[in-house]
């Protein structure tokens, strides 16, 4: 790279990452790529690598004052935010703030900003820091209620407490899941919605843009099916927009934001945002003229998104192995893609423990119904082939 490039660090370098790497790499973005697991898949095509727990804040201090980025990237929840907040104010610049990354990576942060300081509706809820509190909570909101670590990722800890009977379980899932060890959780009285979308909001040097909003199934709080768009009425539309951009206004900074909310006929419940590309906006990459990656990338360089273009309905399937190995086999993909309007994304992590999400399956069609069966059949139409670790 010459004197004269910019360089971006990335907190994170799971699959989201990866495609941020590419786009920044685009606008010839030097990209250094950092995880807590050496060969992630954004490390593959880095230009270079750091290994190391970035909730040690010490160690993210050196490797930042090291690297000295022009751009410091947070792509996880599981960073030590203080660390960047201390960084930002000696000048260095965190994407989109180092108080968004704060904020969101706790989710006490996040929802006491949006019901607390803002007057947005949300979900009834508690925090509590011990079993006792946590009894009291459980009680308090009422069954069925859903409770999740204030730090995690992908559905890690998350599990809905049906009846009293539950409790001791739903805590323990919660004390085994959180990204930062085991303590504080919240619990959320269990919202009545028809469905739920992540509203992908840009904020870049001219404004405010709205990708269509995504539609999304998860299970057991981890993103299996997205699509887009999600039908809603225009009541609902307009109030969702108007909340992710009070949400995003009071968090800061260029990028893009997925603000996650239940909705009920022309009711907008708010859930929670992540100051960053979202999984279940991975329909970005076949659905738009620009992937939620590129527009990401294109923000918070301070370049302008005068607009977002929407090819049509489309669909995304996430593959999820299970077993224990550091060798996959993805077999039939010429019958995965043999229907037109089909692509799919393997990610490349190294390895797979337990199940992990390895590779998504994107489609278009004439409507989002058709979209969703056509990456459900190439989905079907996938093996993979789970290797036995060489000894």
């Amino acid at each position: 790279m010459t004197s004269k490039g910019k360089k971006a660090l990335l907190l994170g370098s799971g699959e989201l990452g990866k495609e941020v790497a590419i786009e920044l790499q685009r606008y010839g973005v030097e990209v250094v790529a950092c995880d807590k697991y050496d060969n992630a898949p954004a490390m593959q095509i880095a230009h270079r690598r750091h290994v190391f727990s970035m909730l040690d804040g010490a160690k993210l201090r050196e490797v930042i004052e090291t690297e000295k980025p022009d751009f410091i990237i947070p792509e996880v929840e599981a960073i030590a935010t203080p660390t960047l907040v201390e960084l930002e104010k000696e000048g260095y610049h965190v994407t989109p703030t180092a108080n968004a990354a704060y904020l969101t990576m706790n989710r006490e942060g996040i929802r006491r900003l949006a019901a607390e300081t803002l007057g947005i509706t949300t979900s009834r809820y508690l925090f509590a820091s011990t079993e006792e509190e946590f009894r009291n909570a459980v009680h308090t909101i009422g069954v069925p209620c859903v409770v999740k670590p204030i730090m995690s990722s992908s559905g890690h800890g998350q599990s809905v407490c049906r009846s009293f009977d539950d409790i001791d379980r739903s805590w323990h899932i919660a004390q085994e899941g959180g990204r930062a060890g085991a303590g504080r959780v919240i619990v959320e009285a269990f919202v009545d919605f028809d469905y739920e979308i992540t509203l992908l909001t840009v904020r870049n040097i001219l404004g405010t843009q709205y990708c269509e909003p995504i539609g999304h199934i998860q299970i057991d709080g981890d993103y299996r099916y997205s699509w887009q768009p999600q039908p809603m009425s225009p009541i609902a539309k307009a109030k969702a927009q108007e909340i992710a951009k009070k949400v995003t206004d009071a968090l800061g900074g260029y990028g893009i934001f997925g603000v996650e909310m239940f909705i009920k006929g022309d009711e907008v419940i708010f859930s929670e945002v992540s100051p960053r590309p979202h999984d279940t906006g991975m329909v970005t990459m076949i659905s738009q003229d620009q992937s939620e990656f590129a527009l990401h990338a294109r923000a918070l360089l301070g370049l302008p998104v005068p607009e977002i273009r929407f090819y049509g309905p489309s669909a995304s399937r996430a593959v999820v192995v299970e077993g224990d190995s550091d060798t996959l086999d993805f077999k039939n993909l010429d019958k995965v893609l043999e229907e037109p309007g089909t692509q799919m994304r393997i990610f490349g992590k190294p390895e797979v423990v337990g199940h992990r999400r390895m590779a998504v399956i994107l489609a278009t069609d004439v409507d989002v119904e058709a979209a969703k069966a056509k990456a459900e059949r190439a989905y079907n139409k996938l093996t993979v082939e789970v290797c036995p670790r060489e000894k």
